[in-house]
């Protein structure tokens, strides 16, 4: 909302409970609120536990060094994180372990342990050395999800360089502008990967983005889908030529990095600026992200199979595919393809051949699965699952339940988590063996998080609407923005003084649960009513021919912003103007008339990203007849063309 006012309509809360069974409190690694009372008693020495967990060359003399809005944590301390997430497990015995269970698309598979993991990242970071790359240097990496890519990020932290991951889906322009803002001196790459049964390229971007990259000296491209591809003598190699390399050594030493040495830059997308360079740095993100993983997920390293089906590309899969698991010596699931190739039951099927326990995805892929029916997930076993997670936007209440009953077989806790790139790891989320759930509530703050709601003034809001912010320094925090110190500060800690704010809105109910709304420009004022897109759309999906839902607010000469909605419905039912008018008397009923979508457009899909997130600037592009803005992220991207032609037909409700 153009005003970001948190004055949000106080609307009603879901009241269905789920706690925790018996049998998976017997068996959980957190049972109690134990945890909760030393991290309230002495929040530093809480996070100095977790960090012992890691090991460390040289410990750290000051666990937090706090000048608002700059934190240094472990100061001291010395580390690599290579070294934590490989080496100490092939020490004490686990080299023969599964790190990676990877698929492809096209169905070929590798299975690699942490012993193969590390020769692996040795020889290439002596590779990386080999052309040049020094402690202090930036490398750009440009790849399709497969295991090349967490060995060069891994390979890069061996070496002390600073990896920055532009996810496969960004356009050559992209490409460019983040690789100079990072003056990345190498960019890793591939010839292609693969996208539901077709190769698409990567080199031939990453050829057009180097035009314009003076820093770039060197490309190492993986043969992946083995389509030609241009060429630059001296300057392109092969992955397997330099890593055949008869002279290669073996060994790479690994480097001994302070706790606040960078460790990775990733991009988020300015809407009106270039885009900022969060940065990360070693001991407190990694601290903090194998806390998470071990906690939130209930991990036992012995005995799950874990799957995070994003993206490297995105944070989620920096935390939670690559540092957090491998730290905590996990045996995980890595897959190159989308949910829906060669058939709509390819995750399913992926969980019944691995065995896996746990499993991370995204709201809109849950609500994708539901518009397919329960046929695909019933045609497989999903038995061995035992916690579920959602992460990237708040879920839906219907379509948290959707999941608990027709994935988790009703057994599974199901952690919605809230956390940013800017956080470096979950914030937000339910301790399975602890927290009483409530379908769509992403719970309490972790333990050692102190986050707050805050009114329009800045006071603490105790029920109701408000803005979330973050009160205290916590270890995985960005460390600013990439050579912008001023818009670190302007960015996140200038609209309440002494906070951290990133733009979501959230409400707290009178049993001190959040629910999170989504950015607060996504809360739409109409006729003085504050209003959030998030619980529009829960209305929504609660009605039982709904599968999936997106809501935007349009300007409106009358009401300021009118509520538009772009409906999914599940197989077999039919858009129609009566439909319509049945969903709207259905979102009045569940919010109030003053809720009610003034238009309606049916659409066979969403706009998505390829990690799964719904683009609804695009939808706001169409619901106000602009010309489409950039859709190289795009999934599909003539989805939202057809919803540009299907809403100019809709019909509105005066």
């Amino acid at each position: 909302m153009a005003d970001s006012d948190a004055a949000i309509e106080a609307l009603s809360f879901e009241d269905r409970r789920f706690p925790p069974s018996p049998e998976f409190v017997n068996h959980a690694l957190a049972t109690d609120a134990s945890m909760y009372d030393d991290a309230t008693k002495d929040r530093e020495a809480f996070w100095a536990k977790q960090a012992e967990s890691l090991d460390w060359y040289d410990k750290w003399s000051t666990i937090c060094e706090w000048n608002l809005p700059f934190a240094k944590w472990f100061v001291g301390g010395t580390l690599n994180v290579s070294v934590n997430a490989l080496d100490r497990h092939v020490v004490a015995g686990k080299g023969d372990k599964v790190a990676f269970h990877w698929e492809g698309e096209p169905g070929d598979t590798r299975t690699i342990t942490y012993a193969q993991m590390l020769d692996e990242v040795e020889r290439f970071a002596n590779v990386l050395k080999n052309l040049g790359v020094k402690r202090g240097d930036r490398v750009n990496i440009y790849m399709p999800m497969i295991p090349e890519l967490p060995v060069a990020m891994l390979a890069c932290t061996r070496i002390g360089a600073a990896h920055s991951v532009v996810f496969g889906g960004f356009s050559s322009e992209a490409l460019r502008d983040r690789i100079n803002d990072a003056e990345a001196k190498v960019l890793i790459t591939a010839d292609g990967g693969y996208r539901r049964g077709a190769a698409s390229g990567l080199k031939v971007n990453v050829d057009v983005a180097v035009k314009e990259t003076p820093t770039i000296e060197h490309v190492v491209v993986v043969r992946r889908t083995g389509q030609d591809v241009e060429w630059s003598e001296g300057r392109d190699h092969w992955w397997h030529d330099l890593m055949d390399d008869s002279a290669l050594e073996k060994h790479c030493e690994p480097e001994r990095m302070d706790s606040e040495d960078l460790l990775y830059l990733l991009y988020t997308s300015g809407t009106t600026a270039k885009p900022k360079g969060i940065m990360h740095t070693t001991g407190g993100y990694l601290t903090q992200v194998a806390f998470t993983h071990k906690y939130v997920f209930d991990l036992h390293e012995h005995e799950d199979i874990y799957w995070c089906a994003a993206d490297i590309g995105w944070v989620t899969g920096h935390s939670y595919i690559v540092y957090g698991p491998l730290t905590n010596g996990a045996t995980s699931v890595m897959y190159e393809g989308t949910p829906d190739f060669p058939d709509k039951d390819r995750w399913w099927s992926i969980i019944e051949k691995y065995r896996v326990s746990i499993l991370y995805c995204a709201p809109t892929a849950i609500r994708t699965f539901m518009k397919w029916g329960t046929k695909y997930p019933d045609g497989h076993d999903l038995s061995t699952l035992r916690l579920l997670g959602s992460v990237g936007e708040p879920i839906n209440p219907e379509a948290w339940v959707w999941y608990w009953n027709t994935i988790g077989g009703g057994r599974c806790p199901v952690v919605d988590t809230w956390w940013q790139t800017e956080t470096g790891g979950i914030m937000i989320s339910p301790l399975p063996g602890v927290t009483t759930l409530k379908p769509g509530s992403a719970t309490h703050p972790l333990p050692g998080v102190v986050a707050e709601l805050v009114d329009e003034a800045g006071k603490p809001v105790t029920v109701g609407g408000g803005y979330l912010t973050l009160t205290e320094p916590w270890p995985g925090m960005l460390r600013g923005i990439w050579g912008d110190p001023e818009r670190y500060k302007e960015t996140y800690w200038s609209r309440f003084e002494g906070r951290y704010f990133a733009g979501d809105g959230a409400k707290l109910d009178d049993e001190g649960y959040l629910w999170l709304l989504g950015r607060v420009d996504d809360v739409m004022n109409v006729s003085g009513h504050r209003v959030s897109t998030t619980e529009v759309e829960s209305a929504l999906v609660d009605h039982p021919t709904v599968a999936e839902a997106a809501v935007v607010g349009a300007n409106d000469a009358t009401t300021g912003q009118a509520i538009i909605a772009y409906v999914t419905l599940k197989a077999g039912e039919t858009g129609d103007e009566a439909h319509g008018q049945r969903l709207r008397e259905h979102v009045s009923v569940k919010i109030g008339p003053i809720a009610k979508p003034k238009t309606i457009v049916f659409t066979d899909d969403l706009p998505k990203t390829r990690s799964g997130k719904i683009m609804r600037r695009l939808l706001r592009d169409v619901a106000e007849g602009r010309a489409l803005g950039d859709t190289t992220t795009l999934a599909d991207a003539g989805v939202v063309e057809e919803i540009a032609r299907r809403a100019a037909t809709s019909p509105t409700e005066e």
